[in-house]
Formats: C-alpha cells, structure tokens, sequence
C-alpha cells in the first residue's frame, strides 16, 4: 500500500425528485385556494441527492485476471468496486471516463462493465474517455450509453441533479474541433453555464486540468477551467491517472483560493490497475493510491460533502465545502 499525503439486468431509470412541500403559513384573511393561493409559504428544500463516481473501472474480458469479475489487488476489481457504489445507495452514478479497457468495445462493456457497473445503468450520466476512442469514434461506447452519453458528434453534455448543475465535458479534444478557447465545445461551454445560474455548480471530464499522476497537469483543458471558475463552479472531477488525489480549492491559475477557488478530485481507482505519482503538483491536498474505491458526493442546497471509500477500508478521506 502507498500513502503520500500533503448486457445484464440493468436498474431502472430513477429520478431525483423534490422533498413534499411542508405545511404553509397564511396570514389571517381569505382561507388559501387554488385560485387564492397563501401570501406566503414555506417550501421544503430539495432532498440531498449522493453521487458516486469513478474512473478506469473494467479491464478487458481477455484479461488473464478477469476470473469471474472478481480479479485481484493489481486489477479487474470492477465487480468489487461496483458493490461499494451499491453500498453508497446513489441516486446518480458517474464513470469517470475509460469506462471499459482495453479500447472500449461494445462487446467489451457488455462483458465487463455491463456485469457490474451496468447495473447502475438507468442512473449513469457518463464521461467519455481515451481508451474509449481506442474504437473510432467511440462508437462502443455510444452504443453501450445511448442518449445517456449525449451527441455521439459531442460527447458532452449537462443535466440538473437536485439544486445542483453538472457539466459533463469531453477531454478528448483532437475527436470533437479541441478544447481551447473558442473550440465548438468551448463556446458551447460558456453558453450553457451563462444559461443556468445555479448556485451549486459540478462538472467533470477525463482528464484532469491538475494531476501528480504519471499523466500530469494537462495545460489543454485551461479553457474548462477558466470559465467554470469564472462561472463560480464548485467541483470537478475525473479520472485517467490511476489514484485518487483531491486538491485544495484552486483559482483560474492554480492558485489555492479558499473563497472562490474550485476544488477537484482525480478518481481513477475504480477497477483497471494502480499506478504510482510522479511529481507532486501545486495544490495537492491527499494522494493515495493504494487502493481501488469510489468516491462519494453527497449534494445538498447551498454546500456537499465528500468521502472517498476503499475496498479494503484502509484508505479513506471525507470533508465538506459550501457553494459560492
């Protein structure tokens, strides 16, 4: 262990859905009616809705580990890890891109990722990743999805969950016009942030704008950045370097901001082998790969809180934030 600190039967579709309205309180005069409704009332706030999320789940059925889904501790734990989201009782699930290895066929995630996250399937709001487009033009993972990948032209898309709004980016930029300011999905970007003025604000893409994986910070993905920033985003996540490691809230440059910085969170432990860090990158809070997990965000109006659970309970991490 390493610690460095400093086609199955899918679930149905399920919605998230606010909280009964409580009693309200009229003031003296008209009784309330349909057509005469109360001067003021109280509203329940929406419930808090958990979303559980993931990077670099299923290894490829050919694997000489897969031995019936259950693999070992250097990988194939997509079963395993596929019961510790069960176990978080989601209303929304994320694979955080390199869904299925080893290029992301549609046979492959019928095979592997079908049998374990696929149970999730009707909660899933996916982010593409590389090895998906190991198959040209992503084509297995588009069919394995659906309308739940959005445009397969796009491969990004948003969507509201409880109060809050999430951005789902692809950070495969060489397949959909790039990634930089004023690329297609740039534009579109802005455009979609400009359009819902939420309080709480998450996105997420494979690739992480910050890392001390072996992949590194990925300057390309600056734009998101920025503008999320701009936009008063709160969190993002995504997976590729095989670890999980959450940073401290960060401004438009990478500069630690407490008040108005967003915090992200590289989460590719959930399944396909673990990799070690390489150069320690600015802002980093935790790093642990020593285990395969999920992390899990619990939403609520105006604030969430994290916690990150490994399969053999020996690596964790939990905190909150507030919303800007």
């Amino acid at each position: 262990m390493v610690w460095d600190a400093g086609e199955s039967a899918h679930m149905p579709a399920t919605g998230v859905a606010d909280a009964p309205a409580t009693g309200a309180t009229v003031k003296s005069g008209t009784p309330p009616t349909p057509q005469n409704p109360p001067e003021t009332a109280r509203r329940a706030a929406p419930r808090p809705v958990v979303l559980v999320a993931a990077g670099d789940i299923a290894c490829n059925p050919a694997n000489e580990k897969f031995k019936d889904l259950e693999g070992d501790e250097t990988g194939c734990r997509q079963k395993a890890t596929s019961d510790l989201v069960l176990s978080r009782h989601p209303d929304a699930v994320m694979p955080l891109g390199d869904s299925q290895y080893q290029r992301g066929t549609y046979n492959g995630f019928q095979l592997s990722y079908g049998l374990t996250w696929g149970r999730f399937l009707g909660i899933t709001h996916p982010v593409v990743g590389n090895h998906e487009y190991l198959t040209p033009g992503a084509t297995g993972y588009f069919r394995y999805f659906g309308t739940l990948a959005g445009d397969p032209t796009q491969g990004y898309y948003s969507y509201e969950l409880g109060s809050w709004h999430v951005v789902v980016l692809n950070s495969q930029c060489e397949f959909v016009g790039g990634c930089g300011a004023g690329s297609a999905q740039e534009k579109w970007l802005r455009s979609d942030l400009a359009s819902h003025k939420s309080q709480c604000t998450l996105a997420a893409w494979h690739e992480p704008r910050w890392s001390s994986g072996e992949h590194h910070s990925n300057p390309a993905l600056d734009a998101f950045w920025r503008d999320l920033h701009f936009a008063g985003a709160e969190v993002v996540l995504s997976g590729h370097d095989h670890d999980y490691e959450r940073f401290q809230a960060l401004d438009a440059d990478g500069r630690a901001d407490a008040a108005q910085g967003m915090r992200q969170f590289v989460v590719g432990t959930g399944g396909v082998g673990l990799r070690p860090f390489d150069v320690i990158a600015a802002g980093s809070e935790i790093r642990r790969n020593g285990a395969f997990g999920v992390l899990s965000l619990t939403l609520r109006t105006n604030s969430y809180s994290w916690r990150f659970d490994s399969l053999n309970s020996s690596l964790s991490d939990s905190g909150s934030g507030a919303c800007h």
